[in-house]
């Protein structure tokens, strides 16, 4: 991993692999860089570009958790494009990192060629809120990797068909293994930015959407997602319908990326980009 530095002095990592295209890779909320990793070996030849936002990963907790926001990692986003030289960037976004390409489609879109969205739009259901809600900074209650990699399945009902190596390789990039048990590899701190007044109304992010026009569009979803729903996807395809679209069986909310349409999307949607 590389290192930058942020605006406001946290030391962010990143990796840079790889030559030609440039494609940024924006992980979910409590994810890290390595979310991509079951994806890179069926990419064709591109620069890939994968940081661990600010309180994940290899890169520095802040002081002040209330920059775990979305306007906050975009800008860390950019800085990291002009600490790297890179004028433009065709965006890769798992859950919350989709949203975060949403938001600079809105307000830095000349930065971007071209935006992936794997599972999530601009509804995020309830249901799927909820859950996210649950386990956000709890610690994990195994003893180990291997034991909670065993209990993956129970708990993990909208996927199907995974082996169990692929589990302990989810458990192995979501933990560190500690004497004691079981840490988050991010700052437990992530779970305040979700805890927003009940009575406070969502935002509408369709207009941040709808700011991607011109832009090549592809979406990713979990046919079992509980956080992306099949008529919010529906909405999606009305407003653009040129969206490249693949709907992944037998997994929910988030695809691993490495699933046959999965890639035969992502692989479109780069040609598209180009």
């Amino acid at each position: 991993m590389e290192h930058f530095t942020s605006f406001d002095g946290l030391n962010l990592a990143y990796s840079d692999e790889g030559q030609g295209f440039p494609v940024l890779c924006l992980a979910g909320l409590t994810r890290n860089s390595r979310d991509f990793d079951y994806l890179v070996p069926h990419l064709p030849p591109v620069r890939l570009i994968c940081p661990d936002y600010r309180g994940r990963g290899a890169s520095d907790w802040s002081d002040d958790p209330s920059t775990y926001s979305w306007d906050t990692e975009a800008r860390d986003v950019i800085d990291l494009l002009d600490h790297l030289n890179i004028q433009k960037t065709a965006i890769l976004g798992t859950s919350r990192g989709g949203l975060i390409a949403m938001y600079l489609a809105a307000t830095a879109k000349d930065r971007l060629s071209g935006i992936c969205f794997n599972d999530i739009g601009p509804e995020i259901s309830h249901a799927g809120l909820e859950r996210i809600k649950g386990y956000v900074g709890q610690p994990p209650p195994y003893s180990s990797q291997q034991e909670m990699a065993a209990a993956m399945p129970e708990h993990s009902t909208a996927f199907r068909d995974v082996p169990a190596t692929r589990w302990l390789q989810e458990v192995q990039r979501r933990t560190i293994q500690t004497p004691e048990g079981l840490a988050l590899n991010y700052d437990p701190k992530l779970r305040d930015t979700l805890n927003t007044p009940v009575a406070q109304p969502a935002p509408d992010l369709w207009p941040l959407f709808d700011a991607t026009i011109g832009l090549p569009l592809a979406l990713i979803r979990g046919a079992n997602s509980d956080t992306l729903t099949e008529p919010t996807a529906a909405k999606m395809q009305r407003h653009r319908p040129d969206m490249i679209f693949a709907n992944i069986p037998d997994r929910g909310h988030v695809p691993f990326l490495d699933e046959a349409p999965a890639v035969a999307a992502i692989t479109n949607w780069l040609e598209a980009c180009q």
